[in-house]
C-alpha cells in the first residue's frame, strides 16, 4: 500500500490561476485550503504582455504576496507544471504563518532582461489585474 499523502502538495497560488482569474481552470480538481499571503520576502512583476505575475525572493524590500493555497494530488499539480509558461520554475515560499508551499517564481535574471514592471506596490495580482482597462471585444 503506498502512502497517499506522498504524492500530496500545498502550492501557493497568487496570479492568473486565482479564484475568478482567467486560469483557475488550470487547477482542475485541486482542494482550496484557503486565502493566505507570503512572508515578505518576495517581489511582484507583472511578466511579458501581463498575462501573469512574476515573483522572485530578495532579501530586503520584499512584500507580503496575497494568494490561495490548495492541495494537489501529484497529477494535478504536473497539469499545472505543464501548463505554466516558459521559464516559470517551482520553488518553496515562506507563508505568512510560517509554514511552507510550492509557488511558481522566474528568475531575476529574466525579469531585468525584459524590463518587466514592478507592480508590488498594488500589493497583489488581483489588485493589479482590477486597475488595468479591460480589452474591448
Amino acid at each position: 500500500m503506498t502512502d497517499s499523502n506522498a504524492s500530496v502538495k500545498h502550492i501557493f497560488i497568487c496570479g492568473s490561476a486565482l479564484q475568478g482569474q482567467p486560469d483557475h481552470g488550470n487547477l482542475q480538481g485541486a482542494k482550496f485550503l484557503g486565502p493566505t499571503c507570503t512572508q515578505p520576502r518576495y517581489r511582484l512583476h507583472a511578466a511579458g504582455n501581463g498575462w501573469h505575475p512574476a515573483i522572485y525572493e530578495v532579501e530586503t524590500g520584499g512584500i507580503s504576496i496575497p494568494g490561495e493555497v490548495y492541495e494537489m494530488t501529484l497529477a494535478e499539480y504536473e497539469y499545472l507544471l505543464a501548463n505554466e509558461p516558459p521559464n516559470m520554475y517551482p520553488d518553496d515560499v515562506v507563508l505568512e504563518n510560517g509554514d511552507v508551499a510550492t509557488a511558481m517564481l522566474y528568475p531575476k535574471a529574466l525579469i531585468d532582461q525584459h524590463q518587466w514592471p514592478d507592480i508590488s506596490h498594488y500589493g497583489g495580482w488581483a489588485a493589479y489585474k482590477a486597475d488595468q482597462p479591460q480589452a474591448s471585444s
